[in-house]
């Protein structure tokens, strides 16, 4: 079972505390004597090994000079800024509107070649409507109690959507069933979202695939939103926070839930019929 986000950003920051741990087991030295030869108290090697404060850039230096192995100071650093950066409060996010937020991914979508996108609640962004997103943009400004930017926001989203047609790239998006069915606009706009989604499954750039709620039997069960970046990194939505893996091996775990994921979604005409159904569904 992948670990969820909150654990594995915790997980990030225990990781480099042990490694900290170890490096003054190895020097044979005690807390003390560390604290000592880096010119603090006792508790704070006590907070950093026990991984409840983080340690600065500066921590890191005198630690590993201590130890005797100042060389380390450089990898350890930057493992420390990655479990620092996995967990982002969307508050701080967001605090200045949402689009701010939309056009912060634009880099990390100029240098992706391959996007794959899980939802199981809502329609990808990259698929969204104007209609759609508006919907959903409105109400996370309203829940959040944010500037409200969302005409701007939403113009911003779908700028940002051009970039499934432009020749390079390629997008596996897979959703949920139940995707179809949450709706966050009005009947109209709801209509209007499934019908695009209709034509975006043309697109030659577009794998879109949807996973039937009778799925029998199926080995991964819903799971939280997440979108892989190539295979470098993988961004998590959580409601307090986007948290960002970059480590391999949990990289590699989202990898082996998507691919089962994927398995289990059904593509051309089965997932036209399913969002066919959703649209005679809407009232």
């Amino acid at each position: 079972m992948p670990i969820s986000p909150s654990s594995a950003a915790q997980a990030a920051r225990e990781s480099v505390a042990q490694r900290l741990r170890e490096l003054r087991a190895d020097a044979g030295i005690s807390g003390s004597e560390l604290a000592s030869r880096c010119g603090w108290s006792h508790p704070k090697t006590y907070r950093i090994e026990n991984a409840r404060t983080p340690p600065s850039t500066d921590d890191i230096r005198r630690w590993c000079a201590a130890c005797g192995v100042p060389e380390q100071a450089v990898d350890i650093i930057a493992q420390s800024h990655n479990a620092e950066s996995m967990y982002v409060e969307w508050r701080r996010k967001v605090r200045a509107g949402l689009k701010q937020l939309q056009n912060s991914y634009l880099p990390l979508f100029r240098s992706t070649r391959q996007f794959r996108v899980y939802s199981a609640t809502l329609i990808p962004g990259l698929l969204q409507t104007e209609g759609y997103a508006l919907g959903l943009l409105s109400s996370i400004t309203e829940f959040r109690e944010i500037p409200d930017d969302v005409v701007d926001a939403v113009a911003a989203r779908l700028e940002r959507s051009r970039i499934l047609h432009e020749p390079g790239r390629r997008f596996v998006l897979l959703v949920e069933e139940a995707a179809l069915r949450h709706q966050v606009c009005d009947a109209d706009s709801m209509a209007a979202q499934l019908g695009h989604l209709l034509t975006a499954g043309t697109f030659s750039s577009v794998a879109l695939g949807v996973i039937p709620m009778s799925s029998p039997e199926r080995a991964v069960w819903p799971m939280e939103t997440f979108h892989m970046y190539d295979d470098t990194l993988v961004s998590i939505e959580l409601l307090s926070a986007r948290v960002t893996v970059t480590q391999p091996s949990e990289i590699a775990l989202y990898e082996k839930a998507f691919d089962q994921l994927r398995s289990i979604a059904v593509y051309g005409a089965d997932a036209r019929a399913l969002i066919v159904k959703a649209i005679g569904a809407l009232r």
